[in-house]
């Protein structure tokens, strides 16, 4: 038996918490980080700025004090624009990784505006200026001890098939699988996982109802707009072969973790469970595929 178990791990916006301005109502970090602990998650991201304490000694109390270990998280940053230098900005957020003990950056190539309804178009030097932006950052990381990878985003200047094939081509980063948000930019989770495991470190878990993520890509409909109407679904309850990606990365030596995140947006404060019933059943089906690994 593999010990695929052991390296699941959760993720805030699995609860509606996220960066985005006006996403929905916001549950607070104790209820969040009491649910994750009761449901049997060892781990946790660190969810958006100012979900967490700022000051990383508070950070990493916050998490100790509840018996949760940081995995790391998510940190949208402008890797594109010649005139910007993102090296400040994750420095400044390395502190915060190294002080709670965790291991993984998951850095997101963003647009400089807000949401992931849209995004620009790049010309070459902004390509470029991208591209030797991630292998600096891989290396700034690296230095602290944190692995740095990127994460294919939906509204972000790395999010369909061809941009994902440029990340590979030009530079040596490694990618967080985000099974959810290749599907919906185009791009087959299944088929990368096969072919490049050797550049996947990190893992988010979603799963996908098919028929909205093909809205999205046709433009008929908004990612923020898709995820309220429910494109997101617990693991085994949507349209992605969860356990051929999990086989396959298991199969390549993959070691890292397993962040379960089903994209929610909260209405209002739920009755009863809310996002805990979808977390639990992603977390029972994640565990029997775990069993024939």
């Amino acid at each position: 038996m593999s010990d695929v178990a052991a390296r699941i791990a959760g993720a805030p916006i699995s609860w509606g918490v996220c960066e985005v301005p006006g996403w929905g109502w916001q549950y607070d970090p104790e209820t969040v980080l009491a649910q994750m602990r009761d449901v049997g998650i060892a781990a946790t991201e660190f969810g958006p700025d100012g979900f967490l304490p700022d000051d990383p000694a508070l950070k990493a109390k916050t998490l100790a004090d509840l018996g949760l270990r940081a995995v790391g998280g998510f940190v949208p940053v402008v890797l594109h624009d010649p005139s910007h230098d993102p090296a400040a900005e994750v420095l400044r957020s390395l502190v915060g990784f190294v002080a709670a003990g965790a291991g993984t950056l998951v850095l997101a190539a963003a647009t400089g505006q807000e949401g992931y309804d849209d995004r620009p178009v790049l010309d070459s030097l902004g390509w470029d200026t991208l591209l030797a932006n991630l292998d600096k950052l891989a290396g700034i990381a690296a230095e602290h001890g944190v692995t740095a990878t990127l994460h294919p985003h939906v509204g972000t200047m790395v999010e369909n098939a061809a941009d994902v094939d440029r990340v590979l081509r030009g530079s040596t980063i490694g990618l967080t699988l985000d099974t959810g948000h290749l599907l919906i930019g185009g791009v087959d989770p299944v088929a990368l996982a096969l072919k490049h495991a050797d550049r996947i470190v990190h893992t988010h878990l979603k799963d996908v109802d098919a028929a909205w993520a093909a809205k999205v890509q046709a433009g008929e409909v908004g990612y923020t707009d898709a995820v309220r109407q429910g494109m997101y679904r617990p693991l085994g309850g949507g349209d992605i072969d969860i356990a051929a990606i999990v086989g396959a990365l298991e199969k390549a030596g993959y070691s890292g973790w397993y962040v379960l995140e089903q994209d929610t947006i909260l209405q209002d404060r739920p009755n009863g469970e809310g996002p805990l019933v979808d977390v639990r059943a992603s977390i029972e089906h994640l565990r029997r595929l775990a069993e024939a690994v």
